[in-house]
């Protein structure tokens, strides 16, 4: 039950997720595809020569950001809607695949035509091909062989019956003369040269062939000018593309998965301040951010046996009709439910009759939805309260908010207390908006509470907007409390400037608030109110360990990875990790029969900052020669021979590649250690 009710919620998580996606996507993926569009279109009507220089290729520059991981995502969807709305000749490329002009070209080629394509090699054909043999035939790598294709193949559709219905998957722009669009989905990993000589040799084809480049930038737009000499650059007219910043994608990602009641699993603080770290701190990836919930969510319903409740509210009465024995033990067990018990007159039927326990987790539940159906509303309008206060006291990001708000009577802060003084002092249109801004949020929630809420607003406004009528008196009590003060221009004497002092104290200390200040008073203490009565941290709500996750120190172990650390504990410990007893020692040390690469490690650790080399591979061969079984007497023990000096130059290029050890040109003979300390 536990293993379905995680995987419907992760499908559901993820569908969420995939739309999300789409939506914040939508706007610059549609000015992409309309960017082609509008280029393919102005060449087949020949007005390209007055938009640009006939051998000016159209290049769009898309800046994703420093999140990389997510780009894969955006590139995917830029790709299938290529595809099915522009042109089916649509060719993604990544630097790894492309480190020579060759390999650049033959990947083009291949996919876009979709067959082989030959690479020149001549010495090799002579050295491989049979006498008389021929070779297999296929397409010479070149933009030529490319271009002859492209002209065959519109030449074919352009000559095709007219009465023929295409394919609905393809709308080509102009029918006959698709684009041929060429993603480089990382550009700043690309080798510059090859991207200049291809550009380049594209650049004398652009009259044949229709070219459109997308450049993915994850820096800034001023790459492409320092990787590019302006004689290549000059080549390319580029459009800039800028897509929604990963911050706010993060945000947007908050919003629609954790700070909603749909789905009934959550995150404490500090899980949730992990994730967010990680991602401000790490890689700014919201894919990874979503992994990281991913893992949350499995660790919770594989850790924690009453994780069969964490569902919607039917579904959880249904199940705790199920409870069995055992399951009801873990509930009495709970430190929430403890809590609970301790305000309870019926302790000890709580501890002992099944079915009253039952009954009580039942509306337990059911309170818990409650409180999470009312929680996210009454967070929402207290951020816009406070988001827009100098300062931010709250903090100016909603998750801020919401991770005070998990951790303790947010409330009892200073910073509240700071934000409620600033609010008692915003202007009649300031707090309207706000106040007007808070009846949208609620209006919406299907909630009694909640409901009355908004009914109280919607008066409290109503009141502001009547003020105006009621300020008419204002200039007369004004008048009342500045007539002492007129009465100085007067002449006086001593003792009647004596008793005007006396009376504008006295009228200072006996001045009523205005109408405005009076209200604005009671619109932030219902504010006040509504905080206090809906947004206590959950884990003073009864049994919120069914729905919360909270070992944050297992979600760091996974996310932030200590690679040098398993490799150092396995290199120490190699019994325990090829599960083989016999290299056990009774002192800890690394057994004779170890692997190489353990024996090298082991006899570096005992090395300075500098090892030699000579002297290394001597002590390596005795320690060898020992496992080995030979007489430590005998004249051949401790030699070195071929076999052993192999062994030993692969485990010293083994650890040179974990990053233990590295060539120094200080002695010929010796390699300098990178690593301190071992496990």
């Amino acid at each position: 039950m536990r293993f379905k009710l995680c995987l419907d919620l992760w499908n559901k998580i993820k569908s969420e997720t995939e739309a999300l996606q789409d939506e914040l996507n939508r706007n610059i993926l549609d000015s992409l595809l309309e960017f082609t569009r509008k280029c393919s279109s102005s060449r087949h009507h020949s007005q390209w020569a007055s938009k640009m220089r006939a051998s000016e290729i159209p290049t769009a520059a898309l800046v994703l950001g420093v999140n990389v991981p997510d780009h894969d995502m955006t590139f995917q969807s830029l790709f299938d809607l290529l595809r099915l709305s522009v042109t089916p000749h649509v060719v993604s490329l990544q630097a790894k695949e492309c480190g020579a002009l060759k390999q650049l070209m033959k990947r083009v080629l291949e996919r876009v035509m979709d067959t082989v394509v030959a690479v020149d090699d001549e010495e090799e054909e002579e050295e491989t091909r049979p006498s008389g043999a021929q070779l297999h035939k296929s397409i010479h790598c070149s933009l030529a062989a490319l271009c002859d294709w492209y002209i065959s193949k519109t030449k074919k559709s352009s000559f095709s019956s007219p009465g023929k219905k295409r394919s609905s998957s393809v709308v080509e722009e102009q029918d006959s003369h698709p684009p041929v669009v060429i993603i480089f989905k990382d550009l700043e990993a690309f080798n510059s040269r090859v991207l200049q000589d291809f550009i380049l040799i594209c650049s004398r084809y652009i009259h044949r062939l229709p070219l459109v480049f997308i450049f993915g930038v994850a820096t800034s737009p001023s790459t492409i000018q320092h990787m590019l000499p302006s004689s290549v650059s000059s080549l390319l007219c580029i459009e800039l593309f800028q897509s929604l910043s990963c911050t706010q994608h993060l945000t947007t990602v908050i919003d629609k998965l954790i700070l909603t009641s749909k789905f009934p699993f959550k995150l404490n603080g500090k899980v949730m301040q992990v994730l967010v770290s990680v991602f401000l701190y790490h890689d700014f990836s919201v894919r990874n951010f979503i992994k990281g919930l991913q893992l949350a969510l499995l660790e919770h319903f594989h850790s924690q046996p009453l994780s069969f409740l964490c569902c919607r509210k039917k579904e959880a009465q249904l199940n705790a009709e199920q409870l069995g024995p055992g399951d009801l033990e873990r509930i009495r067990q709970l430190p929430s439910f403890q809590r609970y018990l301790k305000e309870q007159e019926e302790q000890n039927k709580l501890m002992t009759d099944d079915a009253l326990l039952k009954g009580v987790c039942k509306k337990l539940l059911k309170d818990l939805h409650k409180y999470h159906k009312n929680y996210y509303p009454v967070l929402r309008c207290l951020h816009t309260l406070t988001s827009s206060l100098p300062r931010y006291p709250l903090g100016k990001q909603i998750r801020e908010l919401h991770l005070i708000c998990l951790e303790r009577n947010v409330w009892e802060s200073e910073d509240y207390q700071s934000a409620m003084k600033l609010l008692r002092m915003l202007a009649k249109d300031e707090l309207m908006l706000l106040l007007q801004k808070c009846a949208d949020v609620l209006q919406p929630v299907n909630s009694k509470k909640m409901q009355a809420a908004f009914v109280q607003l919607e008066e409290l406004l109503t009141k502001f907007k009547q003020l105006d009528a009621a300020g008419e008196m204002a200039p007369s009590v004004e008048e009342k409390f500045t007539s002492p003060v007129k009465s100085l221009q007067k002449k006086t004497d001593l003792f009647q400037l004596q008793k005007t002092l006396l009376e504008m104290n006295e009228s200072r200390r006996s001045k009523r608030m205005s109408p405005f200040e009076l209200l604005r008073n009671e619109a932030v203490e219902f504010v006040d109110s509504l905080v206090k009565d809906h947004l206590p941290p959950p884990e003073s709500r009864p049994l919120y360990e069914v729905c919360y996750y909270s070992s944050s120190a297992t979600v760091r172990r996974h996310l932030n990875a200590t690679p040098r650390n398993s490799i150092q504990a396995a290199l120490s410990r190699p019994q325990s990790y090829i599960q083989n007893d016999s290299l056990k020692t009774e002192d800890g040390t690394v057994s004779n029969a170890a692997p190489d690469i353990c024996i090298a490690y082991k006899l570096h650790l005992e090395c300075g900052r500098l090892i030699n080399l000579y002297d290394w591979l001597e002590a390596y061969s005795t320690v060898v020669s020992a496992a080995e079984g030979n007489d430590p007497d005998s004249d051949g023990f401790g030699k070195v021979d071929e076999v052993k000096h192999a062994r030993f130059i692969r485990a010293v290029s083994e650890l040179e590649f974990l990053g233990f050890i590295k060539a120094t040109k200080k002695k010929t003979d010796h390699v300098a250690r990178l690593t301190w300390g071992g496990c």
